[in-house]
């Protein structure tokens, strides 16, 4: 029986396998992002995700697992450093997979997997809100009428200096 043996083998054997996905986890952590097929991207998102959660408390005990699953000290030191800060606040899912479409010589389903905080185009930010043609109009009415009180104002103090003058 299989129970609990659900991740998939990607048509490799075990050591190739975990070579793979610890060279594909180093490229994603120096690069912030790789183009990978679909299938190795979910992968190695659940094989990456607990190596940056571990990431979080820097200790020798937790360098030392990493680095065992790794075996590149300059991601370990990366990881330690800089990625570990940036996602310090954010509970999980620190990967992201987008597809683009299919591989042109055998159809495979292609995509790139991301960390979430080092894309500054899908970082959420203030939009400004649309303006339409009816609030420009309103827009530029209200300066007008403004304007035109104005300029009412000063025909009015003319008109009671001449009144004062006049009643002198």
């Amino acid at each position: 029986m299989r129970h609990n043996k659900k991740f998939n083998h990607l048509s490799r054997t075990a050591s190739h396998r975990s070579a793979m996905l610890a060279n594909m986890a180093v490229s994603l952590i120096k690069h912030k992002r790789i183009t990978t097929t679909v299938a190795k991207a979910k992968a190695l998102k659940k094989y990456v995700e607990p190596l940056i959660t571990k990431s979080k408390q820097d200790t020798t005990n937790s360098r030392r697992v990493v680095f065992s699953y790794l075996k590149d000290k300059y991601a370990v030191t990366e990881l330690f450093k800089e990625v570990s800060v940036k996602v310090a606040d954010r509970p999980g899912g620190y990967t992201r997979i987008i597809k683009t479409g299919f591989r042109a010589q055998d159809a495979a389903p292609m995509c790139f997997i991301e960390l979430v905080d080092y894309n500054e185009n899908m970082a959420k930010t203030e939009k400004k809100a649309k303006r339409t043609r009816r609030s420009r109009k309103v827009a530029e009415a209200a300066p007008a009428e403004v304007a035109a009180e104005t300029a009412e104002a000063p025909a009015v103090e003319a008109e009671a200096a001449v009144e004062e003058k006049t009643a002198e």
